[in-house]
């Protein structure tokens, strides 16, 4: 089924509608596109719970996807039967995944900066970012220059995962540059302005607001090279930087350093809150940093630092400290 068909466009039009961010709407498509084809294109509506417990089974059996991966898969074939088809699915009995969930990668704080010096210019200033303020490189690509407040050391990062804003820290040693790479930033706006247009701007705001695009508080920190065209409503804008343009830098970094680990953008995401974690602070600080609903969430982090709870100490390293006195 192509991705111009009525259906797929329905289910897209309806997202929209709704809200959904674009990175959802183009999850969930794919796993609609991916449910059609393996029973052989039919359609869904002629479809059901044995077909959607089908697939699911599929995944985990076959695919050996992790259970995230399914519980996504579950969330779009839900919605298109809950929302689209008016075809609410009862009691799915199917085999979960079970693909067992790993440990982050984490940086030592020297091999943090061995990477950051190896950088230069935006790509530098992103990595550091991103490792400051515990950002998914979606996050820090997405900062526009409203979400930046210089006098309380904080960054707003606005519908992050699951369509939450939050509140994280804005390290001091950023400033300077920050503040540099803002006025490149409107420089940039400025000179669109001339020609109509400005930073890509939420479509419905676009609507209330024509002249949003001219309000410096709206553009992107980190802005693309090249104008392209609104997703949604096709209007020629500057997006923020894509992200592969950092992926690529840090790659070079990473192979030229030679670390021994798989290095991501996530990775200093991780680097964050298992450094905090180590320097003593509180885990309801940092899962509120993090972003993350659960606490749960938060507490692999204290599973990477070897401990159950960031700051438990062994009982064998209390007893050698309680000789150690004896002995004095």
């Amino acid at each position: 089924m192509s991705g111009k068909s009525p259906f797929i466009e329905s289910i897209r039009r309806t997202m929209r509608v709704r809200g959904y961010a674009l990175k959802t709407e183009k999850s969930y498509l794919h796993w609609i596109r991916y449910y059609i084809r393996f029973h052989r294109m039919q359609h869904p509506a002629d479809m059901g719970k044995e077909e959607v417990v089908a697939f699911l089974d599929h995944l985990a059996a076959d695919r050996h996807v992790s259970a995230n991966t399914q519980r996504i898969a579950l969330n779009a074939v839900t919605f298109m039967y809950n929302k689209i088809l008016d075809q609410p699915l009862k009691a799915l009995n199917f085999k979960l995944a079970n693909k067992p969930r790993r440990l982050p990668t984490v940086l030592t704080p020297k091999e943090v900066t061995l990477i950051i010096d190896r950088l230069d210019g935006v790509h530098q200033l992103i990595v550091e970012l991103m490792y400051g303020s515990g950002l998914r490189v979606s996050e820090a690509l997405g900062i526009r220059v409203q979400d930046i407040n210089f006098d309380n050391n904080s960054v707003t990062i606005r519908n992050g995962k699951g369509g939450k804003d939050r509140v994280s820290l804005l390290s001091q040693k950023l400033k300077p540059r920050l503040k540099a790479q803002i006025d490149k930033a409107l420089a940039i706006q400025v000179e669109d302005n001339r020609s109509g247009v400005g930073p890509s701007i939420p479509d419905a705001l676009g609507r209330k607001l024509p002249t949003a695009f001219r309000n410096p508080s709206w553009m992107f920190v980190f802005p693309s090279i090249a104008l392209c065209h609104h997703p949604v409503n096709n209007k020629l804008c500057r997006h923020h930087l894509h992200h592969t343009v950092i992926r690529k830098a840090l790659r070079k970094a990473t192979l030229e350093i030679q670390i021994p680990k798989r290095v991501t953008c996530h990775t200093f995401r991780h680097s964050f809150a298992t450094h905090l974690l180590e320097g003593g602070t509180d885990i309801r600080t940092v899962q509120e940093l993090l972003g993350h609903t659960d606490v749960k969430t938060t507490q692999i982090y204290t599973h990477v630092i070897g401990q159950h709870y960031a700051g438990t100490q062994s009982p064998l390293d209390r007893i050698s400290e309680q000789s150690v006195a004896y002995a004095v």
